[in-house]
């Protein structure tokens, strides 16, 4: 039976952008860098985010060939909405328009890394969400 969620990991062309990406966007830290070694399929790096140190693993490698809707979405406050809107807009990554919503499900914050990975930074939560659907339209 699944526990849990054990890490995530991207594969990109630059280890240095997605540093800076979920150094500055995500605020995640850096905890290990494999510097030339290749322990795994090729370079590496490791991070945690969050209040429980979510695990995110970024490898050297060849990007996604093409962007879609599949992401990863980070929860972040209400009031952290703005400043982390800014942050992207400073890093110059792409923003992609949120989807249609209906009051009371939470804000999105959807952006495109260089690598073609779709994030998402939601402040609603599952619950929220579903006691909205659960009002109908």
């Amino acid at each position: 039976m699944v526990r849990g969620l054990s890490h995530m990991t991207f594969i990109v062309r630059d280890l240095d952008r997605m540093e800076t990406v979920l150094t500055e966007v995500i605020g995640a830290r850096k905890v290990y860098d494999s510097g030339d070694e290749t322990f795994s399929v090729s370079r590496e790096r490791f991070f945690l985010a969050g209040d429980e140190g979510l695990w995110i693993a970024v490898m050297e490698g060849e990007p996604l060939p093409a962007r879609s809707y599949n992401h990863i979405a980070f929860k972040i406050d209400e009031a952290d909405y703005e400043p982390s809107l800014a942050r992207i807009r400073a890093l110059g990554l792409e923003l992609k328009e949120s989807r249609p919503r209906v009051g009371g499900e939470g804000r999105s914050i959807y952006f495109y890394d260089d690598d073609n990975h779709m994030f998402e930074l939601h402040t609603g939560t599952l619950a929220e969400r579903l006691e909205r659907y659960a009002q109908g339209r």
